[in-house]
């Protein structure tokens, strides 16, 4: 079970496409195999299904205490939803 950490800044910036922070939670917490993927400068991002089967991308940090800091998040584009599908076959 991971931690979170919501403030005023990542909590506009990651709500902002329309996910929740609780949707943007259940994704981070629910990724499996191949995700979560480092994408640089300490970024990770989560692909997967929040609410209502809605295919949403997740990206975030962890802190140095180990509670993940949701940058960004929104839903996946038809493309990304349909190679999602294929990679998680």
């Amino acid at each position: 079970m991971y931690e979170f950490r919501w403030n005023a800044w990542n909590l506009d910036h990651a709500t902002r496409h329309g996910v929740s922070a609780e949707e943007s939670q259940r994704v981070v917490s629910a990724a499996r195999t191949p995700y979560p993927e480092h994408v640089g400068e300490g970024k990770f991002r989560v692909m997967g299904r929040a609410r209502g089967n809605r295919l949403v991308q997740v990206v975030y940090l962890l802190d140095d205490d180990g509670t993940v800091y949701i940058i960004h998040a929104r839903p996946l584009t038809d493309s990304e939803k349909r190679r999602l599908r294929k990679r998680l076959k």
